[in-house]
Formats: structure tokens, sequence, C-alpha cells
């Protein structure tokens, strides 16, 4: 059974800055509806208690007015019992003749007002029923030594429905005017948004061009994203230029060494004598042997001119350890080749914080130079030292021949040899020694030993995690 796909909802910048806007505009009007009410019920307050203390102090008046003789008259009780709504309460009492008249049993305030102050209002339950409450007292004019009490109360009902209806009067206008900002600002983001139509259009027309996109057009809110587009271009044509030249230098390094291996191969066809097949044979080794050490080289070096790895990649590495470990397993390789190889160091540990197969690489280039052009019965010396700054000194130093002084400054371009070696070499060694060096932030110097010879020296700066043991 094909169940039916379900449609993933892309990202959508306009929806994004609509939402943004939406959620704290509906919680503003939420917001606004509370406090609204709140000022409206506030104001609905102060009327009610306006006029109920106003009624407590007239009917007060009035009944003081009146001789009580113990109970009030038929047209003062006529006027305290009328409430057409029902919401209304009244209680009244005397100092000397006690409670005249109540239709609830409504509880005195905390302390009764002094004759002829105002009302005192306060909050009162009848039945579980809230009520707001005004006492007045007075003195009596028909009995001297009497005093009246006057309590007025009512519900709280006609309070909250007048601040409910105003509410909703606010609500009203105050809904439609968020509407329009709605609609303004619906409008203004897609205007807005449109000042992305010439850098779309500019990178729409783009076909292999990988220059920089950011320009004077680009708003400052897009500008990081336009930089960081720029920076992926800028290492996509540093990977495309390394990956050009890897190609020339190939072309360049095996064009010889192929044609050579053609050229004996027709020897070989053209005079198939045993003596000839030898002599060819040797030729074509020797030729595919310089044909897979210079892959080799052109790959290391391809490698070396590589992005450096990120920071999470590299690790801390003992040089005290791993440079000994590395010249121990070309010492076989160097007895066959007639040199004296040997390491010098001064057994603490000395940290940098580096690629370990970059290293070995670097290692590996720098022995197989000193190998390959000091000549047999050489010596080739490998030394480790700290310095006083926190960094260490690698270098590995010969007795051969050595070169020219005004060839020192070119040992680390690509492809040169010296002009005194017949040695057969790709020229690449102390080039790829430089590009790592400088993977690592490290320094290449090269001088002559007297009286003769060759020391490289790469200067490994201080790590900032490294941790010293004792000597």
């Amino acid at each position: 059974m094909n169940l039916p796909r379900t449609r993933t909802l892309r990202p959508s910048l306009r929806r994004r800055l609509l939402l943004a806007l939406l959620v704290p505009v509906g919680v503003l009007l939420l917001l606004d509806a509370l406090l609204t009410y709140g000022v409206a019920l506030t104001y609905a307050n102060r009327v009610h208690d306006r006029d109920l203390s106003d009624d407590a102090l007239t009917l007060a008046t009035m009944l003081g007015n009146d001789k009580l003789d113990g109970e009030l008259s038929p047209q003062a009780r006529f006027l305290l019992e009328y409430d057409p709504d029902g919401h209304s309460y009244f209680a009244v009492s005397s100092a000397r003749h006690g409670l005249l008249a109540s239709n609830g049993q409504l509880s005195p305030p905390a302390q009764l007002p002094a004759i002829g102050a105002r009302p005192i209002l306060y909050d009162a339950q009848l039945a579980k029923r809230a009520l707001r409450a005004a006492t007045v007292r007075i003195a009596m004019r028909s009995d001297p030594g009497d005093s009246l009490v006057v309590t007025v109360a009512e519900t709280l009902r006609d309070r909250h429905r007048q601040a409910r209806e105003i509410l909703l009067l606010a609500s009203v206008t105050q809904t439609l005017l968020i509407a329009c900002v709605l609609s303004l600002v619906w409008f203004g983001v897609g205007r807005g948004l449109r000042v992305l139509d010439p850098l779309t259009a500019r990178l729409a027309a783009r076909t292999n061009e990988l220059t920089p996109i950011d320009g004077p057009d680009v708003p400052l809110e897009i500008r990081p994203l336009t930089r960081t587009i720029d920076a992926l271009f800028g290492r996509l044509r540093s990977m495309l230029a390394l990956h050009d030249r890897f190609i020339a230098d190939a072309a360049h390094q095996l064009r010889t060494p192929l044609a050579g291996l053609s050229l004996h191969v027709e020897r070989a066809m053209a005079d198939p004598q045993p003596e000839t097949m030898a002599d060819t044979l040797a030729h074509i080794r020797r030729l595919v042997q310089r044909v897979a050490r210079t892959s080799a080289q052109l790959l290391a070096l391809t490698r070396a001119q590589a992005p450096p790895p990120e920071a999470g990649e590299r690790s801390l590495l003992d040089l005290g350890q791993f440079i000994p470990g590395a010249v121990a397993e070309r010492v076989h390789e160097a007895i066959r080749a007639g040199i004296d190889l040997g390491y010098e160091g001064s057994g603490r540990p000395l940290f940098v914080l580096g690629d370990a197969a970059s290293l070995q690489d670097l290692l590996d280039n720098l022995i197989d130079n000193a190998v390959r052009y000091a000549g047999r019965g050489s010596t080739v010396t490998v030394r480790l030292s700290a310095r006083a700054d926190g960094g260490a000194n690698l270098s590995v130093e010969d007795n051969g021949p050595g070169v020219p002084p005004d060839a020192l400054p070119r040992l680390s371009e690509r492809f040169f040899r010296a002009a005194n070696h017949n040695e057969e070499g790709s020229g690449l060694g102390l080039a790829i020694v430089q590009r790592i060096a400088e993977r690592h932030h490290a320094e290449v110097t090269y001088r002559l030993v007297e009286p003769h010879g060759l020391c490289v020296e790469v200067r490994f700066p201080a790590s900032s995690e490294t941790t010293v043991g004792p000597a």
C-alpha cells in the first residue's frame, strides 16, 4: 500500500519574521486587555464608591430629621426597601434603640466612623456574596442624645458589567489598530526582502566564477552570510588552484621518465638480445622507481599545501618521544645506503600542537634529502633541543658536499635542485618541509656546515598547552 507523502514545510524568512511579530503582538494584546479591564474596574469602583457614599449620607441625613420613637417611619422604610434589581442591602441602627431596620445581616466596619465624618467604605460578605458597603454616623436632630448609624451595601455585579463594557469598546478599537499594524508589517517585510533581489540576481548569473559576492548593496544583516560564502569561495579557489598545480606538476615531472620508459621499451623490442634486455630492464626499473617516488612526493606536497586541519583535529605531541622513534625506523635504510644516521636529544619532553602524519612526512623528507645528497660514507645527525622560550628546534645535519651559498634562499622552491648535485631527485623534499612547517607555524632555516655539509633546522613555537616534565 502506497502511503501519501507528507509535505515538509520549507523554512521561510517571511514566515519567521511574521511569527516573530505576531506572537509578541498577541501576547501584548492579551496583556493590554487585562490592563484595560483592571483600569476599567478601578474606574467603575471609584464611581460606585462615590455614589454609595452619597447614598449613605443622603439616607442618613433624611432619617436624622425624622422622629424615630424606636422604629422607622413607613416612608423611610419604603425608601430603604425599594430595590428594583435586588442588589442593594441596608442596615439602620440607633445608639439608643438598637437595630431599627435591615434586609440582611451586614457586618459592621472594624471601627465606626465619627459623628458627622465622611462615610467609611469597606468590603463585606453576605451569604458568600461579596459586597461593597458604606457606613455613616450622624446625630439625631429630634433626639440630641441619640446617634444614627446607616450602612448601605451593594453587590459587585454592576461594577464588573461596566468594566466589561469598557473593555469591549477598547478591544474593538485596539484589535482594528493591531490589524492595521500587522498589514503594514506584512507589506514592510515583503518590501524589505526585495533588497536581496540584486544579490540573488548576481548569484544566478554566475557560472564558474568564484569571486566575492559581498558588495555595497548587501544589507548589514546579510553581510555575515555573504562573508561566510566569500570565505568558502576563497577556500574553493585555493583547492582548485592546488588541483591545477598538482596536474601541472605531475605533467612536468612525469613527462621525462615516461618518455624514457617508452624509449627503453622500443629499444628492447628492436634488439631482443639478453644483454640488451637486461640493461633495458635495469633502466626501466630505475625509471619506475623514479616515477613512484615523484608521485609520492607530489601527493605529499599536495597534502602539505592543503588547508590546515581544524584545531580539534590536532593533538599535543611529545617530540622527545616521537622523533627518536621515527629516526629509528630509518636506520636500516641508511645502513643499506652507507650512511651513518644518528640522533641527539636531551631526553626531556618537548610538546608541540600538530598533526603526527604531517610531522612524520616532514622528518622523512629531511632525512631523505640528507641521505640522498650527502653520499655514501657520510654522517647524518638528527638533533632535538629545547629553547628558552618553550619552543623546540629540530635539525638534520650532514657532512656531505653541501650547496653553493647563493642556492640557500632557493632550497624551499619546488623542483629546485642545486647545480653541483648529480643525484636524481624530484626537487620537492624541502618544499614539502617548508609547507608542513608553515602549517605548524614553524620556521625553516638553512646554513652551511664547516668544512662542508648542510644543516636544515625547523624552529617550532611554544605551545600554550605544553606540559613540561622534569628534565
